[in-house]
């Protein structure tokens, strides 16, 4: 059996796998993706990524060829969102347009990407492949066994049936909803479990006698049954029909034969002599006719030893909002900055630990989040009770972290703040401000994402080296900019936002999250800016409890 040595194991290929190798790999750090299927999907599934998702990834060059691949570009309050017995039916309830369609300019300098999932693993494929990460697909992990040295996994080339002993310092499980990985460690879900089960049917057809000149992003039609779904796949002839399973009738998958399909498609379009293709949603087979379980569940931790759950393989998050395909690419995002910092011995182990710390509330805020969508927009009335309802731009930009790699964080029970309220507080992403750079406006975001920042004030000079005595001592690069040196502020935004007094001094983590911040420089600098740093880096004290105070299990 060929061996490998590889710094981190990613099993799964989809969006989360793919991005985390290429956050992981725009880091210096390699990986090798192993996808049992064999080649990405066709099918949308996410249909639109956050502009806190689009920011990271501007951060790794992707965000000009995401925007040209886009689905809808431009306005997106263009688009309709309906509900009405079927497609063509003349009588139709446009449902309130959510604030995904808005422009968020002042909070970010990036907006709603309107791309399908499968055209962004497209992309994420060849960039994480171009930046030297290793993608296999027609791979399985057969098995893999776990230390406090890292996995031994046995893989497998389902073309060939040669298999390699690969040894892998971290794992990541990005391996779906069902997991074997989370399985095999023996990790609990929580939560309110299967909610339904979707069977989903890529075609081909002409529904523009139908849509009578709308542009239709989703329908929620009656027809066949209540819950059906018709959204475009192409923007032209393609689209995906999806309809929940009646389990409680004995229908099974096996029912939807390509007869069948067509005729419940005609149905949901209102034409009965709808000329459709159905078409293999998977390149290279026959499967046509996919189910996928909707269903609202976390795991109760994100970690064994080297292992670590991200993505579907840690919660499983209702398509209302639009939420879960973005919690699971800022998951890859969180674990991939720090798996890159301790493997460069820039952090103690300790960092892995916050992990779990930042990430598992922020997936029940989501989570509860979705499922209030559920009941206010999409399903009135249906599913398990849902906490009340935030505003999306608190829940894309507003949600907190709270851990040792945040020493300056305050409980104050808030789960998410106003993105007007975002005033670099520890805990929170760091706020947008315009800056002027010789290449026309950019954002400050755009300094940020990489190493760890101190941003000061204007009379900023023993901070200046507090930091670079900080960072010669604990041998780890930090980056100081200034107001009036680095930083010209003509607009005041970034004072402002930041609460920069002429001595005060926030720290920003390597991503883009305000970690710490002091008013003035008059007590021990130096002192004060390595302990913080310190703490950030896993080099400080136990991590705090990640337990969320209101677990939607119970």
């Amino acid at each position: 059996m060929q061996e490998k040595r590889v710094p981190v194991l990613i099993v799964g290929g989809g969006l989360t796998g793919l991005s985390a190798a290429v956050f992981l790999a725009s880091r210096g750090v390699r990986s090798l993706v192993v996808e049992r299927h064999p080649d990405l999907l066709i099918h949308p599934r996410a249909r639109g990524f956050s502009p806190r998702t689009v920011e990271l990834y501007r951060q790794v060059g992707l965000e000009p060829a995401i925007l040209a691949a886009c689905n809808y570009a431009g306005d997106f309050r263009k688009v309709i969102l309906l509900r009405a017995d079927t497609l063509a039916a003349e009588d139709y309830q446009r449902i309130e347009q959510p604030a995904e369609e808005e422009r968020f300019d002042d909070v970010s300098p990036c907006n709603f990407a309107g791309i399908d999932q499968d055209r962004l693993e497209v992309l994420l494929r060849d960039r994480a492949r171009a930046l030297g990460a290793e993608v296999r697909f027609a791979t399985e992990m057969t098995a893999f066994e776990r230390d406090a040295a890292g996995a031994r996994a046995v893989i497998r080339d389902l073309r060939n049936g040669e298999e390699s002993l690969v040894h892998a310092e971290y794992l990541v499980a990005a391996d779906g909803h069902r997991s074997p990985i989370r399985e095999h460690l023996g990790i609990p879900v929580r939560g309110p479990g299967p909610l339904w089960q979707a069977v989903t049917v890529l075609f081909e057809a002409d529904l523009q006698p139908a849509l009578r000149g709308r542009q239709v992003f989703m329908s929620y039609l009656n027809k066949p049954r209540p819950g059906t779904v018709l959204m475009p796949h192409d923007g032209r002839r393609r689209w995906v029909f999806a309809a929940g399973l009646a389990t409680h009738a004995g229908e099974q998958l096996s029912d939807f034969t390509d007869e069948r399909c067509v005729g419940l498609i005609r149905e949901a379009v209102g034409l009965a002599e709808l000329d459709v293709r159905i078409i293999s949603q998977i390149p290279g087979t026959d499967l046509k006719v996919l189910c996928f379980p909707i269903s609202a569940q976390i795991a109760e931790r994100y970690r064994t030893d080297r292992v670590f759950l991200a993505g579907d393989a840690a919660h499983a998050i209702p398509p209302t909002g639009g939420f879960g395909a973005n919690l699971g690419i800022q998951d890859a995002y969180d674990l991939a900055w720090k798996l890159a910092c301790v493997l460069k011995d820039q952090a103690g182990a300790g960092l892995l630990d916050t992990y779990q710390a930042d990430r598992l509330p922020v997936a029940h805020f989501t989570l509860g989040q979705a499922l209030a969508r559920m009941h206010d927009r999409v399903r009135p009335g249906t599913g398990p009770q849902a906490p009340p309802l935030v505003d999306y731009t608190s829940v894309v930009f507003g949600y907190q972290y709270r851990s040792t790699a945040i020493p300056g964080a305050i409980d104050d029970g808030a789960a998410a703040l106003k993105p007007e309220e975002l005033r670099a507080q520890p805990g929170t992403r760091a706020p947008h401000a315009p800056i002027t750079a010789e290449h026309g406006p950019r954002s400050i975001l755009d300094l940020l994402g990489r190493d760890l920042v101190l941003v000061v004030g204007r009379a900023g000079a023993r901070w200046r080296e507090a930091a670079r005595s900080v960072g010669v001592r604990l041998r780890l690069p930090l980056t100081l900019l200034q107001l009036g040196t680095e930083l010209e502020d003509p607009s005041g935004k970034i004072e402002e936002r930041f609460g920069l007094g002429v001595q005060s001094a926030v720290l920003v983590r390597p991503d883009g999250f305000v970690a710490w911040r002091a008013e003035d420089a008059r007590a021990h600098p130096t002192e004060s800016l390595e302990r913080a740093v310190g703490r950030i880096m896993g080099r400080g004290s136990a991590v705090l409890s990640s337990s969320p105070a209101a677990d939607l299990a119970r």
